[in-house]
């Protein structure tokens, strides 16, 4: 199974190469995913799978499409 795995902002730098088709296992969860890139998730602030609003929870399932959001300051 694969995802594309899009990592925003600071976590670019963590983006892996194979990132449209990001390889998972079944019941892989968004917070292994990042554990697994190396992305603390304590400083992730917004997780989005198909455009929705997502919990570091929620089961990840072929063809999904991952956005992953640090905090973003601006002024």
């Amino acid at each position: 199974m694969k995802v594309t795995l899009l990592c925003y902002a600071t976590f670019s730098v963590k983006s892996p190469e194979n990132s449209e088709a990001f390889p998972i296992s079944k019941g892989e969860t968004v917070s292994d995913v990042l554990e697994r890139i190396g992305i603390p998730i304590e400083e992730v602030k917004i997780v989005f799978i198909n455009g929705v609003s997502s919990k570091f929870e929620t089961e990840l399932h072929d063809g999904d499409r991952v956005g992953v959001f640090p905090a973003v300051g601006g002024g």
